[in-house]
């Protein structure tokens, strides 16, 4: 195991593109010489069912396509192997491998790694669904800065048996921002072009917690803006304003997002873009809806002189009927998925802060880049989570860098209106606090927020079982402190047929 000043050093390095030396490879088929180990990235696996899984990981410095050997087990020693084969590494993808694995039972831990000459990975463990569980462990995590902390809340995951991690967004950061002590630098510009985001996003995978925990967890993912750049909308910037400069950014960052996560191949569509909204399904106990609420966001409502996110005040873009979170054919997705919900527990992983929130700066005050800046597309959300087959609606958020425990009203305007849904959002698993001009005094301006803390960092812990979900706000006690472990700061739980938080 690497210490942590080599493991910076490492990654400076890798950052710079001087990690390996180039090995070239050609045919596929043929095995390269390799100056250094192909498989330094790690392993991950990820979009679990009840038969299969995908797994994944990048080789590293090869010219040319190769084939990667893979073999999966039922246990740890590889005495049992179930399948074994090749995949594909293509050049076009950095080399990254997306095997989808189909036809295995249920409810069974895995164990896989991939082979290339004699390079041989560490080894990942993953596991089917159980076809019809009566619990399930998830951690709900979110915006992990590589310069602002140490990523030891993963370690917590691990230790805390978690059986798959929701990601909700900021997976990686583009730039360096806000005051406090930094723990390591990028030591790069912001990135622009593919490699420079396939370099960031390598950088990441150097930090040893967060390579274990792919190694050793399922992760389903979805992105939010850091990304690619802040607050960028859809189409729209948020930082470059010039389109064709900033389409080019995107689809570079977009592609980067796919080669470093366990997603199925099928995700990355022939126009560029990401498939990101789709189910997944624990028998009759829950099903996680993962939204994508930045690749078809209208822009940001006032912000014709402003760039992304801001506070408006007298704003009437913010009704727009026309504008839209998640976009039509999103919205009707998430629509008809809960018109024939079949589970206990819907729980609707997305981005952001969803419920209203009543800021210091006036009643009619909103910030722009959350769901607040979108009422018709939130009052059309409320509506589907109101559907009669839905019995117990959990919103799962993350972006603001502070955790909340929220009651979704059905009119929010009237605070004795009835509680639709309940709402659970992550801090940072490693940034600064959220902002405190916004978010300080929140729970006396909003009685819908039951609980509320921007002071520190860490990752939500979510227990179900048919009659209960139970929240612990799990906080990190340092994020300068590599040791640091991880104390609960807040539970409560949520009751079967009976929405919200007291």
């Amino acid at each position: 195991m690497f210490g942590r000043r080599q493991l910076l050093a490492g990654a400076a390095s890798l950052a710079a593109t001087r990690f390996l030396a180039a090995a070239r490879a050609a045919p596929a088929d043929h095995v390269p010489h390799l100056s250094a180990d192909p498989f330094a990235l790690g392993v991950a696996s990820g979009e679990p069912a009840t038969d299969g899984f995908v797994l994944w990981t990048r080789a590293l410095g090869l010219i040319g396509d190769t084939r990667l050997g893979y073999e999966i087990a039922s246990d740890e020693g590889f005495r049992s192997i179930v399948r074994s084969g090749r995949v594909d590494a293509p050049a076009a993808r950095g080399g990254a491998a997306h095997l989808e694995v189909r036809g295995l039972p249920p409810g069974r831990p895995f164990f896989y790694r991939f082979h290339l000459g004699d390079a041989v990975s560490r080894i990942g463990r993953t596991a089917t669904m159980a076809a019809d569980p009566q619990q399930l462990r998830l951690a709900l995590t979110s915006c992990q800065h590589w310069e602002h902390g140490w990523f030891s809340a993963y370690r917590d995951m691990i230790e805390q048996g978690v059986e798959a991690v929701l990601q909700v967004g900021d997976y990686i950061y583009e730039k360096s921002f806000g005051s406090g002590p930094d723990v390591r630098s990028f030591g790069v510009p912001d990135p622009q072009t593919l490699g420079d985001y396939r370099a960031r996003h390598a950088l990441y995978r150097t930090d040893a917690d967060l390579a274990a925990a792919h190694a050793a967890m399922p992760f389903i993912v979805a992105f939010d803006d850091h990304e690619v750049e802040n607050d960028y909308v859809g189409e729209h910037g948020g930082v470059t304003a010039e389109r064709t400069a900033f389409l080019r950014r995107r689809a570079a960052a977009w592609q980067a997002y796919f080669e470093h996560m366990p997603l199925r191949p099928s995700a990355l569509l022939s126009n560029g873009g990401l498939q990101l909204y789709r189910r997944f399904r624990w028998g009759r106990l829950a099903t996680v809806h993962m939204l994508d609420t930045r690749q078809h966001r209208s822009i940001q409502p006032c912000s014709d002189t402003k760039r992304g996110g801001q506070v408006v005040r007298d704003c009437a873009a913010v009704d727009d009927a026309a504008a839209t979170v998640l976009g039509a054919q999103q919205e009707a997705w998430l629509d008809a998925g809960l018109m024939r919900e079949t589970a206990g527990w819907s729980l609707i992983a997305q981005q952001t802060l969803f419920a209203r929130l009543a800021l210091p700066q006036g009643p009619d005050a909103r910030w722009s880049d959350m769901w607040d800046g979108y009422e018709a597309a939130r009052m059309r959300a409320l509506a589907s989570l109101s559907r009669p087959a839905v019995r117990n609606a959990v919103v799962l958020g993350g972006d603001v860098h502070s955790f909340w425990l929220n009651n979704i009203l059905a009119d929010f305007d009237d605070p004795q209106s009835k509680v639709v849904a309940s709402e659970v959002v992550t801090s940072c698993l490693a940034s600064r606090s959220g902002p405190a001009a916004l978010f300080d005094g929140a729970a006396a301006r909003n009685s819908h927020v039951r609980f509320h803390d921007n002071a520190h960092a860490g990752y939500a812990l979510l227990d179900l079982v048919p009659q209960r979900l139970d929240v612990d706000l799990r906080a990190v006690s340092s994020l300068t402190d590599p040791a640091a472990q991880c104390v609960s700061l807040e539970r409560r739980s949520i009751e079967a047929g009976r929405p919200g938080f007291a």
